[in-house]
């Protein structure tokens, strides 16, 4: 009988060790002292953090022409490091323009006075109450950083976010805000259709219909909305030329690479600041670099989307 009963323990908890593999498993806390940045990645059904063995050194520095969306960043982010209320960032507008960019060169910032950056994808923003749980008692401050966010209709992750920003019943969580770009002023498909539900008053006024106010809703949640617009030539001109220098193009070589530049922006068809940065690292490539011992590394920090956090 003991035997019998041995060998169903066993092979209970054989079973039980097989749904453990399949079962969803809450994020485990990583080494912190590892990384500035990690990302939260699903292994199979477990959710880990990862640390950024190699975090983009971009600094604001680097960043010309977006001074007065800079500002107000830094100053946001200033306020969270030092204890002191700031507000969840929406970072919208033209693309290449800066808005990754700006918030990996703000963690280079306040990195050592305790800002720690966690990059998470949307398919996996329905784990954020997970997340707030594994970081409410950290002393580091920590941004989570939603790189392109946008919503089709009926996406879990919406509605996750919805809750963590302001609508969950518990209270936010003091050492933790969302920074998120987006080319989408409201992060969803908006449609010609939906401006049939607007109503109109007997004075004139205009009020939203449901379908509008409820994709309005997540983009309001956001304290902060910082814009971002297209590039004038002469800034285009500007960044280029930035980016040459950090190159170490010599500056002569550097005039004659602008009007070139301007051919490189055609055949895009974009003055952006990462069309910039390509077209710097081509310039610089045909052997116009300074034989000053300027030069960046081949690791140069690539604006906005062309490098990982």
């Amino acid at each position: 009988m003991n035997e019998a009963v041995e060998h169903l323990i066993a092979h209970a908890e054989r079973l039980l060790t097989r749904l453990e593999a399949v079962l969803p498993h809450a994020p485990r806390a990583p080494d912190w002292t590892a990384s500035v940045a990690f990302r939260y990645r699903r292994r199979g059904a477990s959710a880990v953090l990862e640390p950024v063995r190699h975090v983009s050194d971009i600094r604001l520095s680097n960043l010309k022409e977006i001074d007065g969306q800079m500002e107000r960043l830094r100053r946001n982010t200033e306020q969270f490091v030092s204890g002191r209320p700031a507000n969840n960032v929406l970072l919208t507008g033209a693309r290449g323009t800066g808005k990754s960019s700006l918030i990996k060169a703000c963690l280079n910032e306040f990195s050592e006075r305790g800002l720690r950056l966690i990059e998470v994808d949307k398919t996996d923003l329905v784990e954020l109450p997970d997340l707030v749980d594994l970081v409410v008692n950290r002393p580091e401050r920590f941004v989570v950083f939603c790189d392109d966010l946008s919503f089709d209709e009926g996406e879990p992750g919406y509605k996750a976010l919805k809750s963590v920003l302001d609508g969950s019943v518990a209270s936010t969580c003091e050492n933790l805000l969302i920074y998120a770009t987006s080319n989408r002023r409201h992060l969803m498909p908006e449609y010609m259709k939906e401006n049939l539900t607007y109503t109109h008053t007997d004075d004139g006024e205009v009020h939203p219909g449901e379908v509008v106010e409820e994709k309005i809703s997540l983009s309001e949640r956001f304290g902060l909305w910082i814009s971002f617009y297209p590039f004038s030539q002469q800034e285009y001109l500007a960044i280029v030329a930035q980016w040459l220098r950090t190159l170490g193009v010599a500056e002569a070589a550097v005039q004659e690479a602008l009007k070139h530049s301007l051919v490189w922006a055609l055949e895009r068809g974009s003055r952006s600041g990462r069309v910039a940065y390509q077209f710097a690292r081509d310039w610089a490539g045909r052997d116009h670099v300074d034989d000053e011992p300027t030069r960046a590394s081949p690791d140069t920090p690539a604006p906005d989307g062309l490098d990982h956090v």
